[in-house]
């Protein structure tokens, strides 16, 4: 028995702020002599934005980024005051709110520019707003081409209220090293700071690589790294798993609700699609997809841990629920069950799942929902 659940329900997130902490030690000092951006968007994948981000700059990270206006909003809210770089364009219906909150956004398109340089205006603010320019080189999801960047750098410099702080781009394929195609869009994306060079338009903080090209290499760290998931224990891609000493911080875990025996031949949960060989113990634990477990989990092979052994999900991961199934061990209600994370000698990481499921860890972790109350330690 164990009561180490923090709620009502005995299913909790645990994250070991301390690992932050060391992983983001380890990837500032790989990243020098640039600077480190911590990632902290959906929720900081997952962990939870603010205490994650109190965690990466009391280690040395000096900027934030997020995804979304309102999550660098949640994070003014939480008493952060770092730089916080938006990392896609707002909608111009956001600018007032980009200015108010003091974030630093990402621009590529003519509207945004308008819209913040308005908004700045609005404000009544005498303090130009920094922004930085994406360019596309590549990975075609956002950003201006190449050949547009120098007229909306200058397009940008045309508005007093504005401020060119930064340049960047995005790499489609740095989890794969040494691909080729990266090498083409740092070709790409130097070429054009040459041309800013040249015209003396140069902005100081210039930025490409995520987690997978720090871990590549120092080709394209220029003057900050972005970094997302590396921060969280979580290796970018299998290639890049021995590159650097990560510890994982999150784990997801919960108590056996109910015990049964069942007879040889007994099929459990939906569609009966495990059955048992012999007869032996079924446990549910109260932790469904509705918490972000997969539903087929079991049906690939899927494995928690109990009393510090391996034991299969039987069968289809239910909305709430899932079941286990644990043989002839003596296992109770109470006892606690590891989904991911370590128990005695045996660890489940995020990457197991991801590699049973067809997926990447990042979908993993980020998935596990707001049902699941998180419980900081260190």
């Amino acid at each position: 028995m164990s009561s180490e659940t923090p709620g009502l329900r005995p299913v909790w997130g645990e994250i070991d702020l301390d690992a932050v902490r060391a992983n983001t030690r380890v990837l500032a000092q790989l990243a020098r002599p640039a600077s480190l951006l911590a990632v902290v968007k959906a929720d900081g994948y997952g962990h939870g934005a603010v205490p994650v981000a109190r965690a990466v700059l009391d280690a040395g990270a000096t900027w934030l980024g997020v995804a979304l206006v309102e999550e660098g909003a949640a994070l003014r809210d939480g008493g952060v005051d770092a730089p916080i770089l938006v990392l896609s364009e707002p909608a111009p219906a956001a600018a007032g709110a980009v200015v108010a909150h003091r974030l630093t956004p990402v621009v590529y398109t003519p509207a945004a520019i308008e819209a913040l340089a308005k908004a700045v205006v609005d404000s009544g603010g005498d303090t130009p707003l920094p922004v930085h320019l994406k360019v596309d080189t590549g990975m075609h999801r956002a950003g201006c081409t190449v050949e547009d960047a120098l007229g909306l750098v200058d397009a940008i410099g045309a508005r007093p209220e504005l401020t060119l702080e930064g340049i960047c781009t995005h790499f489609a394929v740095a989890d794969e090293p040494d691909h080729p195609y990266t090498t083409d869009q740092v070709a790409r994306f130097d070429a054009l700071l040459d041309d800013l060079d040249h015209a003396g338009t140069r902005p100081p903080v210039v930025h490409a690589a995520n987690s997978a090209a720090l871990l590549s290499g120092p080709s394209a760290h220029y003057d900050l790294v972005r970094v997302g998931i590396a921060l969280y224990g979580v290796p970018p891609a299998d290639a890049l798993a021995d590159r650097v000493e990560l510890r994982p911080v999150l784990s997801l875990r919960a108590q056996v609700a109910h015990v049964k025996e069942l007879p040889a031949g007994s099929r459990v949960s939906y569609g009966l699609r495990y059955e048992l060989g012999r007869a032996g113990r079924i446990a549910t634990v109260p932790v469904g997809y509705a918490d972000g477990v997969p539903r087929n989990l079991g049906l690939v092979g899927g494995e928690v841990l109990v009393r510090g052994r391996r034991f299969p999900v039987a069968g289809t991961v239910t909305m709430d629920q899932l079941m286990v199934d644990v043989g002839d061990t003596p296992v109770e209600v109470g006892d606690v069950v590891v989904l991911l994370g370590r128990q005695g000698d045996e660890e489940i990481t995020a990457g197991e799942w991801a590699r049973r499921l067809g997926t990447i860890a990042y979908e993993i972790v980020t998935g596990i929902g707001p049902r699941v109350p998180r419980r900081y330690v260190g």
